[in-house]
């Protein structure tokens, strides 16, 4: 894979400002530059830890105007105006605590993210939002299966906002990375101009269809009643059910939502995990499995079917596990990025390839690569200490794939110019 150029720089002429939270090491704001829109605010904050990585490489990479590194829930406000809010936020218990009297109308509990976007969606009013998170999303919690997305969908309409989403495997777009993730994008409901026609939006003019098509096929598009008190969402949203009501596909018009099963429609070139990896002379001698180790790599990745014993109650039970690949296919996207691929010991999800001069793990440059950041792009010359390997690695498995930002980002700017 020809190696890209660490250099960046924000459009001379922007289509829009972002606004952009829970920043990472800045996927969305590569992506969104090359599609023409100017980041003015980003946030990153790792709770829980006195040294801010991500937060130094961000500002190393993108220079620190505009850069909070702070808890989110003591920025009180964006300092800046911007058109579209983004982020890849974790995927959290959104139950309802009470009821306020404020005008976001509800608190969920303390510390989870989403109450912050809310928050300040509420106070700016964006003309769009576009975040990112778990295709378990969907179908959270698992004793309330779908009430999670439910809630988001019930308070963005309240904010006076119709959504659309879409569970997508980067691998299916042509990625060389096997990365399935949910993305959002909702709209403020004076500037949409769509149809009402929900299976119209789904299949050809939503944001979603127009950047990543889908193929048209005969399932029906189902409708989930959703109440537009959250609170009531909730306490009673599926309760008793097995299992989400949330397809892979949907949009949430006028307080109704759709869903429908979709499978993405592309038909151009496919990249592999092949095309990531360097030259086997520049692979440092540590990323090399030992001979000592391979057998304990071959058991990790293999089939299993132990019987243990419960600690606490001494209850036994079989735990099981199928095999894995190994090494990894090579003519084929990679799986996943995990957060614990960095470090030599032998590990069940760590990747592992074969070359013409033996077997290794992957380097953080490769990982970079799969997700489309530039090479080396989270190992900065210009910060006071080096980013470990493991660090670098950590980054990527939290990481998202640039190039579909770049896509859907491109037709929000399309959007944007339509307004």
């Amino acid at each position: 894979m020809k190696p890209t150029s660490v250099d960046f720089s924000e459009p001379s002429n922007p289509v829009g400002f972002v606004a952009e939270l829970f920043a990472g090491v800045g996927g969305f704001r590569i992506g969104l530059a090359k599609a023409g829109w100017k980041t003015v605010f980003s946030n990153q904050w790792e709770p829980s830890t006195k040294l801010q990585h991500a937060s130094d490489v961000y500002v190393a990479r993108f220079g620190p105007q505009g850069h909070s590194n702070e808890d989110i829930s003591a920025v009180s406000r964006i300092p800046c105006d911007f058109d579209l809010l983004v982020g890849g936020f974790p995927c959290q218990d959104y139950s309802v605590a009470k009821s306020l009297s404020s005008s976001t109308g509800l608190r969920g509990k303390k510390g989870v993210l989403w109450w912050e976007i809310l928050r300040l969606t509420v106070e700016h009013r964006p003309k769009r939002i576009f975040l990112e998170n778990v295709d378990r999303l969907l179908k959270s919690p698992s004793t309330q299966r779908g009430r999670d997305f439910a809630i988001m969908l019930s308070t963005l309409w309240n904010a006076g906002y119709n959504a659309e989403w879409r569970v997508v495997n980067s691998a299916d777009y042509g990625y060389p990375q096997r990365r399935i993730r949910v993305f959002i994008v909702a709209t403020r409901v004076d500037l949409d101009k769509e149809s009402g026609n929900p299976r119209q939006r789904i299949f050809e003019s939503g944001v979603l269809a127009e950047a990543l098509p889908i193929r048209a096929n005969n399932e029906l598009v189902e409708e989930v009643a959703i109440d537009e008190n959250p609170e009531v969402v909730s306490d009673s949203f599926n309760v008793g059910k097995k299992s989400s009501p949330f397809h892979n596909s949907g949009v949430f018009i006028d307080g109704v939502a759709y869903t429908v099963k979709t499978e993405a429609d592309y038909s151009g070139q496919r990249a592999l995990l092949a095309d990531v990896l360097v030259n086997d002379s520049d692979v440092p001698e540590e990323y090399w499995v030992a001979d000592e180790d391979l057998n304990q790599w071959i058991y990790l990745k293999g089939a299993k079917n132990i019987e243990r014993v419960h600690k606490s109650t001494g209850f036994k039970y079989k735990y099981s596990e199928g095999r894995m690949t190994f090494p990894d296919a090579l003519n084929k996207p990679s799986r996943t990025i995990l957060t614990g691929e960095g470090g030599t010991t032998p590990s069940r999800f760590k990747h592992v390839v074969k070359t013409d001069q033996g077997l290794r793990r992957l380097l953080p440059i490769e990982l970079e690569r799969l997700c489309g950041f530039p090479d080396n792009w989270t190992a900065p010359e210009s910060l006071s200490y080096k980013v470990t390997d493991g660090r670098r690695a950590f980054f990527m498995g939290n990481a998202l794939v640039v190039g579909l930002i770049e896509e859907i980002g491109t037709v929000l700017a399309k959007r944007s110019a339509e307004d």
